[in-house]
């Protein structure tokens, strides 16, 4: 049996039966081809049309940190927002919806609650955009999403169906927490001077590590912001020399974030097969839109490569910077897209400011978190 939800550019993204969705029965909508994709005779793919700058628009997927008690309040009135979540009730076995609304925010919070929950609502706003601005969705070319925010990019380009999409999600983050809960770990916002070096400071972590009888110890650069941005991320005891040596370090800001572990560092090692044995059973896709990868910036090129680069995205830092380049590097007097950040938050927008300010003055928040009319 085959189930239909429209998510992301208005193609038919199908949820397939199988043993992690057979308890999906709901017919969901279905809806026509995009205007900007044609189909040809022979059956072959729709293919998007070419775009001038700017005439095409840009949709970025925010991750995990971006959520808040009350979002997805409003957004039930457009299109499949209510059939989205109630497929995530069985495929998760509770209530985000509820959750997501009421909280308690020290549940949304958990790992294993927040990634579901920042999925959903991403792709709920895209709901919200096609309602409000179609053109914005059938004018896309490129998608790119902040670690699980990844998974919404890809569904949105068609490369992965939502409800298989969310269980793999479900599973990353059950594997993740439990990865978390072996060692003391977390994730450290840095703000440094030009003259910072992290990886020299993570080194001088690990060595610190080491001195107090830590084998192996993990430190390093978790995330790549913007200019002089990072999120630093390994053992609790590292984060720990961090912070108390940031004036030699040569940091002006560090803050610890609020997650339960060291992700996308050697730590989540545990994690990776959980997800590649899930990431095998679904069906994937090439996206139908250009979908950049956190791990090198670079596009999806195959489903053998969004599989690899999924399961390897765990372990290795985000490189949101460099995609950020790779999608917004133009010639001189080139326009640039309309960019949209689709879901909970403007953490994406904040790094688009700071990385190319040309780029952010096309820039526009949809927002999860509307009064009720």
């Amino acid at each position: 049996m085959t189930l239909s939800v429209t998510v992301g550019c208005c193609s038919k993204v199908r949820l397939f039966r199988n043993k992690a969705t057979v308890d999906l029965c709901r017919k969901l909508s279905d809806a026509p081809i995009s205007s900007n994709e044609t189909q040809s005779s022979t059956g072959e793919k729709p293919r998007r049309t070419r775009r001038a700058p700017g005439n095409a628009s840009v949709l970025l997927f925010p991750g995990q940190g971006s959520q808040f008690v009350g979002m997805g309040k409003g957004l039930l009135k457009y299109g499949n927002v209510k059939e989205m979540f109630d497929v995530a009730q069985k495929v998760l076995g509770y209530d985000l919806l509820s959750l997501c609304l009421n909280g308690p925010e020290k549940d949304l919070m958990k790992t294993v609650h927040c990634q579901p929950a920042v999925f959903v609502c991403s792709l709920a706003a895209v709901e919200r955009l096609n309602h409000e601005n179609p053109a914005a969705i059938e004018s896309c070319v490129t998608a790119a999403g902040f670690s699980v925010g990844e998974f919404a990019a890809l569904v949105f380009s068609g490369a992965i169906n939502f409800a298989e999409a969310l269980f793999a999600v479900k599973v990353r983050a059950e594997a993740m927490q439990k990865a978390s809960d072996q060692v003391p770990s977390g994730m450290l916002s840095v703000i440094g001077r030009p003259q910072a070096n992290y990886k020299y400071a993570c080194v001088q972590a690990r060595e610190h590590c080491l001195s107090l009888g830590i084998q192996e110890p993990v430190c390093g650069i978790a995330n790549y912001l913007f200019p002089d941005g990072r999120v630093i991320a390994g053992h609790k005891e590292a984060l720990d020399f961090l912070q108390s040596h940031s004036r030699e370090l040569k940091f002006m800001r560090t803050r610890l974030l609020p997650v339960s572990g060291a992700f996308h560092t050697a730590l989540m090692e545990p994690a990776v097969e959980p997800l590649s044995n899930v990431l095998r059973r679904i069906e994937v896709r090439r996206p139908e839109i250009s979908v950049h990868s956190n791990v090198d910036g670079k596009r999806y090129m195959h489903d053998k490569h969004v599989r690899n680069q999924l399961a390897k995205q765990l372990v290795s830092p985000v490189k949101w910077e460099q995609t950020l380049h790779e999608i917004y590097e133009r010639g001189q007097g080139q326009e640039f897209p309309h960019t949209y950040e689709v879901g909970p938050g403007r953490h994406l927008g904040s790094t688009l400011q700071k990385c190319n300010m040309k780029a952010f003055k096309n820039y526009t928040h949809v927002d999860v978190a509307l009064t009720e009319d």
